[in-house]
């Protein structure tokens, strides 16, 4: 099992939450409260035509978020 940021991830893949890594107090509230916490199942779904924001897949509910959010949420996913 590894651990990587969410930005880093491709499309389709995914993992639990292991932290949130360097946010400050206002966005780490702000993720928390969308339900991205500690051990909740998330994955990629699709990047915007630019590649910003993310859509992403969190307890069945779609969200999009900054790459720059992302690069805050630490993952841990499963070895290819």
């Amino acid at each position: 099992m590894r651990e990587v940021s969410l930005s880093t991830l491709a499309i389709g893949e995914g993992g639990k939450v292991s932290q949130l890594n360097g946010a400050d107090s206002s966005l780490r509230q702000r993720l928390m409260e969308m339900g991205i916490i500690r051990g909740t199942k998330i994955s990629i779904e699709r990047f915007a035509p630019l590649g910003d924001p993310i859509e992403i897949n969190v307890r069945g509910y779609r969200l999009s978020l900054r790459k720059k959010e992302a690069e805050h949420i630490l993952v841990h996913c499963e070895d290819k």
